[in-house]
């Protein structure tokens, strides 16, 4: 039995998909020392974190670890966000998957990205107010981009079987109250935890090219999943949609405490720079190339003209 479907009538795309993420015959248990320990960790930095904080609270996410430990400096800048075609598809495009998954017989990738752009054009956020009042050529094109994300995630992956309990922009924070709170919100979660094996698989949906920061995000989220439920999930899959392929990263004691020891840095430079104002450090990474500073910046130009990619280290 796999986690996520029936092998009859299979791509050879969604077959590559199913072997990447199916479970292994053997179990996977961690021992319940470790996650005590992780959360021991974590509790008694949050005390010392919070006594730094005083009256103010901190929400932590996977985009504000990897902003406050890539440039500190950009970090801080205001950010002159406004949506255009190319950065809402993804947000439609997520929310028409999440249709798909639970649709009741077949679902045609350009129905139910109109169904989401309906139902997002009637949320009372800056998202909805944007497509509400999309002229027609900017909603065409906002249309296209998010079919072709919905086209080729129901390509790459076989129909999800309900014994899978996929969920689709899943929620986990943690933990319950205090000044700092973890968050995120999971593309793709496969799998239930079933008494202390882990069974769960997290799914990041990604286009463009890997980047080691992919990884780190789907850390974080093992992290808040390990400390919300007390059982670690078994696998993370950051799932580039424009080749098909995932990059797999099975968890692990090392990856959990990994994650454990980024999170409490990351928190340590937050308070540092928003409660105790300290002088911001300017790091030169793959953010230049969209960074609003990038014309200024001489570190940043510099780093654009050598072409530097984001790779692994």
């Amino acid at each position: 039995m796999t986690d996520i479907g029936p092998l009859d009538a299979l791509t050879p795309l969604q077959r590559r998909t199913l072997e990447a993420l199916r479970r292994s015959p053997e179990p996977v248990v961690f021992d319940t020392e470790l996650v005590a320990e992780l959360e021991h960790d974590i509790v008694t930095s949050f005390a010392a974190f919070g006594e730094r904080l005083g009256e103010d609270t901190l929400f932590v996410s996977k985009h504000a670890l990897t902003s406050v430990l890539g440039c500190e400096v950009q970090h801080l800048h205001p950010d002159p966000f406004a949506w255009s075609p190319a950065l809402a598809s993804g947000q439609v495009a997520h929310r028409a998957i999440q249709l798909m998954v639970h649709w009741r017989g077949e679902a045609v990738p350009a129905d139910v990205v109109d169904d989401a752009l309906a139902r997002l054009s009637d949320d009372d956020t800056t998202l909805g107010d944007w497509i509400a009042g999309l002229a027609a050529a900017d909603e065409a094109d906002l249309r296209g981009l998010a079919v072709e994300r919905v086209t080729k995630f129901s390509e790459c992956f076989p129909p999800l079987d309900k014994r899978a309990t996929p969920m689709t922009e899943a929620r986990v924070q943690w933990p319950l109250d205090g000044p700092i709170l973890l968050s995120g919100k999971v593309d793709l979660v496969l799998g239930r935890t079933v008494g202390t094996e882990s069974r769960k698989v997290i799914v990041d949906l990604k286009t463009g090219r890997p980047a080691h920061r992919h990884r780190e995000d789907l850390r974080f989220y093992a992290l808040v999943e390990t400390l919300r439920t007390g059982v670690p999930p078994r696998k993370l899959a950051s799932f580039y949609l424009d080749v098909g392929q995932p990059v797999i990263e099975d968890v692990t004691p090392a990856v959990l405490r990994t994650a454990v020891r980024r999170t409490l840095d990351g928190v340590n430079a937050l308070i540092e720079l928003t409660v105790e104002r300290r002088v911001p450090v300017k790091r030169a990474g793959i953010t230049c190339r969209w960074c609003p500073l990038n014309q200024t910046c001489a570190e940043g130009l510099a780093h654009l003209e050598r072409g530097d990619r984001d790779v692994d280290p």
